[in-house]
């Protein structure tokens, strides 16, 4: 295997999560004829993945345990967080410093894990 090409999380209300991601964490959506899925495209298209009607019954089912989306940002994570805190988003801890560089996470509406990274290179 060479990378990961794309990734779908399912959720739960598509119209709900698809205002959160491109209002609050500012993804550009793709435009697309689908009333199944939204695509979004980040930093000018450099990452891209989808949010998407169930494809099975998720009713009662914890959605977003165990996944974490990671997205590298070109500015300052602090400055990221302070716009984060404006638009009173869900923020998991701190800023944490990690090998790879500062990150910062946000939960979205159905539970997932979305990691904003400000590389150490």
């Amino acid at each position: 295997m060479r990378r990961l090409e794309f990734v779908s999380l399912q959720v739960r209300d598509l119209d709900k999560s698809k205002e959160f991601y491109s209002t609050k964490l500012g993804f550009e959506t793709l435009e697309m004829n689908n009333t199944e899925a939204v695509v979004f495209k980040y930093n000018k298209g450099e990452a891209s993945f989808a949010i998407r009607k169930p494809i099975g019954n998720i009713e009662n089912k914890e959605l977003g345990n165990g996944v974490s989306l990671w997205f590298a940002i070109d500015g300052s994570i602090e400055s990221l967080r302070e716009d984060f805190v404006q638009k009173n988003l869900t923020i998991l801890g701190a800023i944490n410093q990690t090998p790879f560089g500062k990150t910062l996470l946000v939960k979205d509406p159905d539970g997932y894990v979305i990691t904003f990274m400000e590389p150490n290179y």
